[in-house]
């Protein structure tokens, strides 16, 4: 049985977080578990995730997981706008929750060194060549 579709494509903030993501060399977008997932040949980032509080499953529907340098992932963990999500979290995954307020030039960073860490290094040869 297929996962229900868990986001609205016209919502505004995905439409951001999908530009930005598309924009990173080779980078493709499909559903995963109900979720735009945004991938090479390994999977970036995520739109949306879930966090278990108490046995049951909070949702943060307008949030972007991506794949950390452990360092960098500690120091986010501190803000209140960051979570560990569901499944993913031990694997070293980290959650933003996104606004309309949101500093675009730091999702952009965040999904640029997630990328980093699943793209390969041809493909990140192609980004570094773009700056």
């Amino acid at each position: 049985m297929p996962h229900p579709i868990m986001f609205d494509e016209a919502d505004p903030i995905l439409n951001r977080v999908r530009a930005l993501a598309l924009a990173l060399p080779d980078a493709a977008e499909k559903v995963s578990h109900g979720r735009p997932a945004f991938f090479t040949t390994k999977v970036f980032a995520y739109y949306g995730a879930s966090v278990k509080v108490d046995g049951s499953h909070r949702q943060h529907e307008q949030a972007v997981l991506v794949l950390l340098d452990p360092d960098e992932r500690a120091g986010l963990l501190d803000e209140d706008r960051c979570f560990v999500p569901a499944y993913l979290g031990p694997s070293g995954w980290i959650g933003v929750d996104l606004t309309p307020d949101t500093d675009w030039g730091e999702v952009g960073e965040l999904l640029d060194a997630s990328y980093r860490r699943t793209a390969g290094r041809r493909r990140v040869a192609v980004l570094d060549s773009r700056r």
